[in-house]
Order: structure tokens, then C-alpha cells, then sequence
């Protein structure tokens, strides 16, 4: 017969609670028309997001920038009144000039000036480039961690269940007199233990998926399911390869590049300084009783203070460059340092994962089954078996982790080179 205490019941309840809980986290799950792969994820992330929405409409204005400062300074439309009988008197004007002027820049600055707002174009663009690479680094990583919590809500309800099996068992043995009440104490200690575990793992799953749909530009609560799997594809790499695609890849370094163009393009329109623009105008002058005139101006500016350009746009310019080539050396030795850093995790992850499949799980697996087998012949007592139980479960949990550790060292190895592993 099956006695239950009240402290069975106080377990029990809380137990089936969980349970229910994590029922409810799948069915919520299931609830989704289809399920979402990592390269939907990234693809939607990348066309909703709303700050990188936000950075591609600020690179469309650059590109409007670029046609502002090609323009051509807008014509001067005059007119000319002259000997007026009084202030208002328009009409009985003796003498007018009707004309049209134009300011003609030295020829090269307005394109020069094009050039300098291209490269700042690039610029933005290469900004851009660093928000995609980010944004889609964060959904990986958020895309993996909902495999992980998924993985761990498996693991904890299969705990859950062999944990109530356990406890259900001991009490029938302590019923039968082969047992001590303290073995029934531990059961339910255990079983205690795995509605916590389960609990935990389902609130790690809640917020992997808020966050997810946050990236997704989705509110939190959003129902989503996603489909994949944490698995180690072991990929043959070079770290010098590596740190050569990272150097022509990475929109850092596409950035400093388009930065010393813009310093380059500005020292030059800087020099261009010292070349005049012109002001060329056309007028018709008209005087009463006589024949109409035309009349041409032309004026051109003269260079008189030749130093401010070399103290100003020149010097600021000639700077600018400096500081941007210390900046790309820095660049490409952090690049480089990152994607070094990226390879050895890669490396410590690989050899965790192998350690784990070729001894760990296997024996944890064994000595569950060997224990599991003296506990029902008697041979041994329940902490005993307890303890299997748990070590079990944490090997399992250690395992679900290390695939996952490997996943974002691939992750942030591909982020640290700016392209996958798998393009050319």
C-alpha cells in the first residue's frame, strides 16, 4: 500500500506545478506557424532591426551629401535702377541694368569636394557594415542560447521524471520494511532539487526568447520557435588565413581606409585653395533715348592671405593623416590579436567537446546503469544511486554546454574575421 504524508503532498503539489509549467513552455512554443532556422533569424534581424533600419537611412543621406557638395553655387539674377525722380518711382528710372552672374569654382575643387563627401559616405557605409556584423554575432549567440535552454528543459524534466519515479519507488520499499525513512527523506530532497533545476532551466528559455524577439524587433512575449541544433563540425583552419581574410574583410579596417582617402582628398582641396574662383556676369544696359549696351564682368578672387589655408584646412588635414595611419596600425594589430584569441577558444572548445564524447558521458552513462542495477538488487542504498543520478545529469548539462561554447567560438571566430567560414 502507498502512504502519503503530508510532506508528500506538499512535494507533490509543487512538482506538478513545474510540470505543468513546462508543459505550458513548449506548447507556447509549438503555438508558432513555423519554426525559425539561425539564417531566418539573422535575415529577418537584418531587414527589421530597428537601429540598423536607423544606420542604413543615415547612409542614404550621406550618398545625398555627395550631390550637395558637386553643386554648383546657384546664379545671381540683378537689377539695376538708376536716376529714379523718387525712391518709388521705378518706372521713370532714366537708366537699368538687368543681369546674371554665376560664381565658377577653379576647376577640380567642386570635384575634390564630391571626393571628400564620398569618402565620408564610406565611411557611414563601413558603420553599417560593423552594425550588421554585430547585430548578427548578438543573434547567433541569443539563437544558441535558446538551443542550450531547450536542451537543459529536456534534461531537467527527464531529471524531474526519473527523480518522482525514484521517490515513488522508495516509498513503496520503505512501505514493505527494506528501506529506513531517511532513504524516503532523501528521494524527496532529490525530487525538491529537479523542480528547481526545471524551474530555472524554463526561466532561462522565457528570457532566451525575449531577447531573441528583441533582436527580431518583435514584442518580448512573442510566441517563437526556432529549429536547430547545437552540434560540433570540426573545420580545418588556418590562424594565418584566418588573420589575412580578417585584415580584407573587416569594416574597421574599410573605415580608417575610407578616413585617410577623406584626409587625403581634404589636403588637396585644401591646396586648391590657393587657386581663384571666378564671377562671371552679363547685363543689359538700358538708357533713355539711347541704344541698349551689354555689358560682361568678370571678377577672380585674389589669394592675398596665401597662409590661412596652410595654417588651417592644410595643417588640419596633414594631421588627420597621421593620426589615421596610427590608427590603422593599431586596428590591424587588434584584428589580429582578436582573431588569435578567436582561434585558441576555437581550439579549447573543440578538444572540451572531444574529451566529453570519448570519456565523460560514457561513464557517467555507465556508472548510472551499474549503480541503477545494485540499487534495485539491493547491493546498495538510495544516495548512492542519487548521486549517479546527478552526476549523470550534470554530465549531460556539461555536455549540452561545451556544444554550445563551441558554437559561439565559431561565432565570434567568424565575427572576428568579418565573413563566414564557408565563403571563398
Amino acid at each position: 500500500m502507498n502512504h502519503r504524508t503530508p510532506t508528500d503532498r506538499y512535494l507533490i503539489g509543487p512538482c506538478v506545478l513545474i510540470a505543468i509549467a513546462g508543459t505550458f513552455f513548449t506548447d507556447v512554443a509549438l503555438a508558432q506557424e513555423s519554426e525559425l532556422t539561425l539564417g531566418q533569424c539573422v535575415s529577418i534581424a537584418l531587414e527589421e532591426n530597428p537601429l540598423l533600419l536607423s544606420a542604413r537611412e543615415q547612409y542614404r543621406a550621406s550618398l545625398a551629401r555627395i550631390s550637395q557638395a558637386r553643386a554648383f553655387p546657384q546664379p545671381t539674377l540683378s537689377i539695376d535702377s538708376d536716376m529714379q525722380p523718387s525712391l518709388t518711382d521705378v518706372g521713370g528710372s532714366q537708366e537699368r541694368y538687368y543681369g546674371i552672374s554665376e560664381l565658377i569654382p577653379f576647376p577640380g575643387k567642386t570635384y575634390f569636394r564630391g571626393q571628400v563627401a564620398r569618402s565620408e559616405s564610406s565611411e557611414v557605409l563601413a558603420d553599417v557594415a560593423s552594425l550588421e556584423l554585430e547585430l548578427t554575432y548578438q543573434v547567433r549567440a541569443t539563437f544558441y542560447g535558446l538551443l542550450l535552454a531547450q536542451e537543459k528543459v529536456a534534461y531537467a524534466r527527464e531529471n524531474l521524471e526519473l527523480s518522482q519515479d525514484f521517490a515513488e519507488k522508495t516509498e513503496l520499499k520503505f512501505a514493505a520494511g527494506d528501506v529506513p525513512r531517511v532513504e524516503v527523506m532523501r528521494a524527496r530532497v532529490e525530487a525538491a532539487r529537479a523542480v528547481t533545476e526545471l524551474n530555472r532551466a524554463v526561466n532561462e528559455g522565457s528570457l532566451a526568447r525575449a531577447r531573441m524577439n528583441f533582436l527580431l524587433a518583435r514584442p518580448g512575449s512573442s510566441p517563437l520557435e526556432i529549429s536547430g541544433e547545437l552540434k560540433a563540425s570540426p573545420v580545418p583552419m588556418a590562424l594565418e588565413h584566418l588573420t589575412a581574410w580578417a585584415l580584407s574583410s573587416r569594416p574597421e579596417v574599410q573605415r580608417v581606409q575610407a578616413s585617410l582617402e577623406k584626409a587625403s582628398f581634404t589636403r588637396k582641396l585644401g591646396y586648391m585653395s590657393y587657386l581663384p574662383d571666378f564671377d562671371l556676369g552679363a547685363a543689359q544696359h538700358w538708357i533713355a533715348g539711347e541704344n541698349d549696351a551689354w555689358q560682361v564682368t568678370l571678377s577672380v578672387e585674389v589669394p592675398l592671405f596665401f597662409w590661412q589655408p596652410a595654417r588651417g584646412e592644410i595643417r588640419e588635414a596633414n594631421a588627420n593623416s597621421q593620426a589615421l595611419l596610427q590608427e590603422a596600425t593599431h586596428i590591424r594589430n587588434s584584428i589580429a590579436l582578436e582573431v588569435e584569441e578567436a582561434h585558441r577558444g576555437y581550439t579549447t572548445a573543440l578538444n572540451q567537446i572531444e574529451l566529453m564524447e570519448e570519456q565523460i558521458i560514457t561513464q557517467a552513462e555507465e556508472v548510472y546503469r551499474m549503480y541503477l542495477f545494485a540499487y534495485q538488487e539491493g547491493e546498495i542504498g538510495g544516495i548512492e544511486l542519487i548521486e549517479a543520478q546527478r552526476t549523470l545529469n550534470e554530465a549531460r548539462t556539461a555536455y549540452a554546454d561545451s556544444l554550445y561554447d563551441y558554437d559561439m567560438a565559431i561565432a565570434t571566430l567568424e565575427k572576428s574575421i568579418g565573413r563566414t567560414l564557408g565563403e571563398n
